[in-house]
């Protein structure tokens, strides 16, 4: 499903969009970091401790919107001045917490420090991820 393109374009993509449905039927967007499973279409993307309006990660909007509605869609671009080399990929699935004991957590956050440097100095063993399985990839490009 994700292509070597694909996975080369989120690679290189340093955030991606999330939106989830806010109660009202309305799109929530917010930036996320992520990390992409190797073997699987599967994407996490950490609950981590940057400044938020509660620090519970259970409080957080996208979180109460992936509870009543776990239909997402991630977006990651890639942005160049030269217009041939624009690139977007829309990845629509089913999102769902992925909790410090379910198996593979510490594997995950693993990644998503060698990915993001900046997560080895928070302290994420004990916080949840936003786990997403891609059922659908919609993919633009200019160049081939």
């Amino acid at each position: 499903m994700l292509t070597e393109g694909d996975r080369a374009l989120l690679a290189a993509s340093r955030r991606a969009v999330l939106a989830t449905i806010a109660p009202d039927g309305r799109p929530r967007l917010v930036p996320v970091c992520y990390v992409v499973d190797p073997d699987r279409p599967v994407l996490y993307s950490p609950l981590d401790r940057k400044p938020k309006r509660s620090d519970d990660p259970f409080a957080l909007a996208r979180v109460r919107d992936i509870a009543a509605d776990p239909r997402v869609t991630l977006l990651a671009d890639r942005w160049d001045e030269d217009w041939s080399r624009l690139a977007w990929l829309r990845l629509e699935g089913l999102a769902a917490l992925f909790h410090p004991s379910d198996p593979g957590h510490a594997r995950v956050l693993a990644a998503l420090r060698t990915r993001h440097p900046q997560y080895q100095r928070q302290r994420l063993e004990d916080r949840p991820m936003i786990r997403v399985v891609v059922d659908r990839v919609v993919r633009w490009s200019l160049s081939s």
